[in-house]
């Protein structure tokens, strides 16, 4: 199985699965939640009944925007079939209250507060600046790290590098569809989303270091034949632990996304995303890269071919 010698058709895969992402960012940018931007959550349980619909929570939190506390257009999210999830600006629990009794009222129905949390906007910004920090902190880590880890390999630098441009390219797959699911479904990316792209990261390099070690152990066995033989042979030989251990995961991420329910479902969805896009960029984007960098192919990407001999 000759996987390196495809490896800019993989680049181009990966191109095609990040360029969408990438306009959608550019497009819709990023939803972020309260965790990042500061507001209210409130969720809500209707015990009989079916729920208000968005259009009456809407005129509702307008209404009271205009007694003073600005909350007007919330964004609402159904969590089943009996509660709803209001997103809005910052309120106070006295707002709260009131609302949670004007639904009560609206709705005839009793109704139960089952979460409700707020963040100030200069909170949210703060949080937003040490998430972009943490993730910028494991790329230099990561980097450090594997070169050390692999000094005794001739081009130690080459293996970090290697691992963050892979682990770049699934954090961009994970924001890029992130981008077009909050356009299509309205998540937001709150917490729990830097939680999934930090535990993404880990995944990616653990999967791509497995690769590393076998072109490391096999450099020192075999020693005439060229590097792309070696790096492909160590790929064919880590090939079915890498996909079966993913694949566990996988499976158990699908089932959670199937039966875990709503709370969850956005969690685990990224997730899944990322372990994909993870295993995929540690079999055919890290791997390759180093064979394009022993190769320094870049000297002939934008060169003409010499013509046929007549």
């Amino acid at each position: 199985m000759n996987i390196i010698k495809n490896r800019y058709l993989y680049f181009g895969i990966s191109l095609l699965v990040i360029i969408p992402g990438i306009i959608a960012l550019l497009l819709w940018h990023l939803p972020l939640g309260i965790d990042f931007t500061g507001g209210s959550l409130l969720e809500v349980k209707f015990e009989t009944g079916a729920p208000l619909s968005s259009d009456q929570v809407t005129n509702m939190y307008a209404d009271f925007s205009k007694s003073g506390s600005d909350i007007s257009n919330p964004v609402i999210q159904p969590l089943g079939t009996d509660s709803l999830s209001i997103r809005s600006k910052v309120m106070t629990d006295a707002t709260k209250s009131e609302i949670v009794a004007a639904m009560q009222e609206l709705s005839g129905s009793t109704v139960t507060v089952l979460h409700f949390t707020q963040v100030s906007a200069a909170v949210g910004q703060e949080v937003a600046t040490r998430a972009a920090g943490a993730v910028a902190l494991a790329a230099v880590v990561i980097l450090l790290y594997i070169t050390y880890a692999f000094r005794g390999v001739q081009h130690a630098f080459r293996y970090g590098t290697a691992a963050i441009i892979a682990m770049l390219h699934d954090v961009l797959v994970v924001i890029g569809f992130e981008a077009i699911l909050g356009h299509y479904l309205g998540w937001e990316a709150d917490s729990l989303f830097l939680t999934a792209l930090l535990t993404v990261i880990g995944f990616s390099v653990h999967d791509t270091i497995v690769v590393f070690d076998r072109i490391r152990e096999n450099s020192n066995h075999y020693k005439k034949i060229g590097y792309e033989t070696l790096v492909n042979h160590s790929i064919v030989q880590t090939l079915d632990r890498s996909i079966n251990t993913q694949l566990t995961v996988m499976m158990t991420l699908l089932a959670l996304t199937l039966f875990g329910g709503n709370t969850i479902r956005h969690f685990v969805v990224i997730l899944l995303v990322g372990v994909f896009s993870g295993t995929y960029s540690s079999i055919f984007n890290a791997a390759p890269i180093l064979v394009v960098w022993e190769n320094k192919e870049w000297r002939t990407w934008f060169k003409r071919k010499p013509a046929a001999a007549q």
